[in-house]
């Protein structure tokens, strides 16, 4: 899937933490278009039937805490940080969807912004990589974009599934399988 990825930097630590946030969040992006490529548009829980062939346009926001919050309350109504939002661009079910066919233009997926101190925090709170946990929450954050959920348990199974998927391919280990405590 050709993707063009526009990344911003509201938050300096980003680069000051990872090195180069940029490319690893471009790493992590590719990773998950790349693993639902192979999908029939039909297939996908979002509204990409009739965007088949086309190239994606993603917005990724490096923020702090403050941006997210705000973001939070203004479009959740839900008070204070928290470490990954996704605002997907698809058409809902009653809304027109994208002109059939890959001639068009690009098909806007949407925006993910991510909250530095939220996720820092839950790196170091879960004895995780900074880089690893900030990885996988791009990752979560493109699959909302491309419909996938987790409001249900079999939506969360699915999801989840998928994450492992793509993150094992980056060597990142599973997020969700919690380390044994160390018995001497």
């Amino acid at each position: 899937m050709i993707a063009e990825i526009d990344i911003t930097h509201s938050c300096p630590r980003w680069d000051a933490a990872l090195g180069d946030a940029a490319g690893l969040c471009r790493r992590a992006v590719f990773a998950a278009l790349d693993a639902v490529a192979d999908k029939a548009p039909n297939e996908f829980p979002g509204g990409l039937s009739d965007a088949a062939g086309r190239p994606v346009e993603i917005s990724i926001v490096l923020a702090d805490d403050a941006t997210i919050a705000g973001l939070n309350l203004q479009f959740r109504d839900r008070e204070g940080a928290t470490n990954v939002l996704s605002f997907p661009a698809l058409p809902s079910e009653n809304e027109p969807h994208y002109s059939a066919g890959p001639d068009g233009p690009p098909v806007l997926l949407g925006d993910v912004v991510l909250a530095f101190e939220t996720i820092a925090a839950e790196a170091e709170d879960q004895g995780k990589q900074l880089g690893d946990h900030f990885t996988h929450l791009v990752i979560h954050g493109i699959l909302h974009l491309l419909g996938y959920d987790h409001l249900d348990e079999a939506e969360a199974q699915t999801m989840e599934q998928l994450e492992i998927r793509v993150l094992g391919a980056l060597g990142v280990p599973d997020p969700y399988v919690e380390e044994a405590p160390f018995v001497a």
